[in-house]
């Protein structure tokens, strides 16, 4: 048996998965930041709110928070929005949403420039994480990250 010739195939696997993984995390997050900042004028009050708290060890930048369900997970949001950092903490409130299952993803903007950076080698630079908090190695699936929600509000923390 050849170990090095199949040592060398998992390598190249290897790379070529994890090249793929990064790219589909990085073009779902530039999308779905890039709505971040959009905003609608009309005012409702149906449906309930969502409050998300995210502690961080440092101050600078913003936190970006998207909110999906399952057709948007990963593509652009059904609202988007960006937070201050204050004492470590940031918190933003959905408002208005309708009984349903959501998922939340949240990056912190450390150089605010409403996208997530990366490394050369494709690593995030900057800390993200998705409602439920999962540990994933891959890309985020909208089943890891999904929660009902009903009339009343919800409350959520999402760790970095």
């Amino acid at each position: 048996m050849n170990f090095s010739k199949n040592n060398h195939d998992f390598k190249q696997k290897t790379k070529a998965m994890s090249k793929t993984i990064l790219l589909t995390i990085t073009l779902a997050l530039t999308s779905l930041f890039l709505t971040a900042q959009t905003s609608t004028t009309e005012v409702t009050t149906e449906g309930t709110t969502i409050t998300v708290t995210v502690s961080l060890r440092g101050t600078g930048g913003n936190v970006l928070y998207s909110l999906h369900n399952e057709s948007t997970f990963m593509k652009v949001p059904l609202e988007g929005a960006s937070s201050e950092i204050i004492d470590g903490k940031s918190t933003f409130t959905f408002n208005n949403v309708a009984p349903g299952t959501y998922g939340i993803m949240i990056v912190h903007d450390k150089n605010d420039n409403k996208r997530m950076d990366f490394e050369t080698s494709g690593r995030p630079l900057e800390a993200y994480g998705m409602s439920n908090n999962p540990m994933s190695y891959g890309p985020p699936q909208f089943s890891d990250a999904k929660f009902e929600v009903s009339d009343t509000p919800v409350d959520i923390e999402i760790r970095l």
